[in-house]
């Protein structure tokens, strides 16, 4: 004999289902069994915390800093003149057996190359009276260097100052901005702080950024502070500099030695006395004067944030070129 449900009892039955599952539901859910998701499309990376992309200055109390350098013993006399993108200079140094070294003097002259200002003449007499000078104060001949950054390397009207240096009878060393950047280690980086520190050379053609890794000097380059002459933004430079300089390893951005024409300019409205180290102060402590100038402060920007860093050490008498001297 079949069993007929009448309609209230078929309802009755559905109703009891309906409740078990949603009460089944509720409990498998509760325990974490069940995941559910909204309607999100985040991918896991993009979860994670975007890198910073704004400009705002970084402040920070600077930390004062206490070194000397050794000085050298009984060193010979070595000259060096610099092609650089915005500058055209010439150095004079006491180096030991020891590598130690003293600057006993610089010049400092405006070659206009990257502005493509600079004639053939002007180049051949302004090398000529950076060599006289150099042989007036002592330096042999043979003790005469001339080098080209990488920064000039790559404006047009460098080949003018490199043909006017051969007239002369001289070698003209070029370099790659990882070279430079090795280089420029070579004289501003104390051996007390080759393995908590790093360097930044803030040029007007290029940045480089170096530090010590393991037995050997690693060394990128970024953005030069004359970026703006070829319309760059400065919030795609901000993060490429970020992007490179990431890179330096953690223990090593306690403390960054920084040279570069901004980085001079920097450090002349707070330097005490003729203190050879300067400590910069945090970015956001400067009010940019002129294109030049706010260009590097982005790239210190950059370099502040992206590292954590808050002591920035200007070297009144390193130069890349020096290192290139130290390196013979």
């Amino acid at each position: 004999m079949r069993t007929r449900l009448t309609p209230f009892a078929k309802f009755l039955l559905l109703l009891v289902i309906a409740a078990a599952l949603f009460f089944g539901y509720r409990m498998l859910s509760d325990s974490g069994t069940i995941d559910i998701k909204a309607d999100d499309t985040e991918t896991p990376e993009q979860k994670e915390e975007a890198p910073k992309t704004d400009q705002v200055p970084a402040n920070f109390e600077a930390q004062s800093f206490n070194f000397t350098a050794p000085a050298p013993q009984n060193g010979t006399l070595k000259g060096v003149v610099e092609l650089g993108a915005a500058g055209f200079n010439s150095f004079i140094v006491e180096i030991d057996q020891n590598k130690n070294w003293q600057l006993k003097k610089a010049e400092w002259g405006n070659s206009l190359v990257y502005d493509g200002l600079a004639s053939g003449r002007d180049i051949t007499q302004g090398l000529k009276q950076y060599i006289a000078n150099m042989l007036d104060y002592g330096v042999g001949g043979r003790d005469i260097h001339f080098v080209v950054s990488s920064g000039a390397v790559k404006v047009d009207a460098t080949q003018k100052i490199i043909s006017g240096i051969k007239t002369l009878g001289y070698v003209v060393n070029t370099v790659t901005p990882e070279k430079e950047a090795q280089l420029a280690l070579r004289a501003a980086l104390p051996d007390a702080y080759k393995d908590k520190a790093f360097v930044v050379d803030i040029g007007s053609g290029n940045t480089k950024v170096s530090w010590i890794d393991g037995n050997r000097i690693t060394g990128l380059e970024t953005y030069g502070a004359k970026y703006y002459v070829d319309n760059v933004e400065d919030s795609e430079v901000y993060l490429d500099v970020r992007s490179k300089v990431v890179k330096v390893p953690s223990s090593k951005t306690k403390t960054c030695f920084i040279i570069g024409g901004v980085p001079f300019q920097l450090a002349k409205q707070v330097r005490q006395g003729e203190e050879r180290y300067t400590v910069l102060k945090a970015p956001g402590a400067y009010q940019p004067e002129g294109a030049k100038e706010k260009a590097g402060i982005n790239i210190y920007n950059a370099i502040a944030d992206v590292t954590g860093c808050q002591q920035f050490v200007f070297d009144w008498d390193a130069n890349f070129t020096i290192g290139f001297l130290l390196s013979l």
